[in-house]
């Protein structure tokens, strides 16, 4: 069965909007794969600690997120 992971800084999204991402992940591959895969594809969100992701510019912070997340 599908299984989508997805990662996140923590302390960005309340529980709530992780709770939307995982519904809306989840019905999105069902509009793709059909309605027997959604109805069996799972969802996880992984919360990664501040300062514990990055890429060539540097380390990503939750501040970061949070100024990205604001911006829409």
């Amino acid at each position: 069965m599908p299984l989508i992971d997805i990662h996140v800084m923590e302390g960005v999204f309340s529980q709530e909007e992780k709770a939307r991402i995982i519904a809306e992940t989840a019905k999105g591959f069902g509009r793709v794969a059909g309605q027997a895969m959604q109805a069996n594809t799972s969802v996880r969100v992984h919360e990664v600690r501040s300062g514990d992701w990055g890429g060539a510019e540097g380390v990503w912070t939750t501040e970061r997120a949070l100024a990205l997340k604001a911006e829409g």
